[in-house]
């Protein structure tokens, strides 16, 4: 469970921009190891739990696996 219940954490909330500016300068997500990169993660497991976090919120989805990470997109 999200550890502020139904809210988004510091650390999620900067993954989100760390998608969002992703996708409007690339036209893609980022993959696990940047997002860990831009918001001080280095363990691709952390980044992971929180993008699972993230997911259960709605906030984003996952599409099919291409093996990098660059699945996400923004939810509704």
């Amino acid at each position: 469970m999200n550890i502020r219940g139904d809210h988004l954490t510091e650390r999620e909330e900067l993954i989100l921009k760390c998608i969002r500016h992703a996708i409007v300068e690339r036209g893609e997500a980022p993959s696990i190891r940047e997002i860990g990169r831009s918001v001080g993660l280095s363990s691709p497991a952390s980044v992971a739990y929180h993008l699972d976090q993230m997911e259960r919120l709605g906030v984003i989805h996952r599409t099919e696996r291409d093996g990098y990470g660059r699945n996400i997109a923004l939810g509704q």
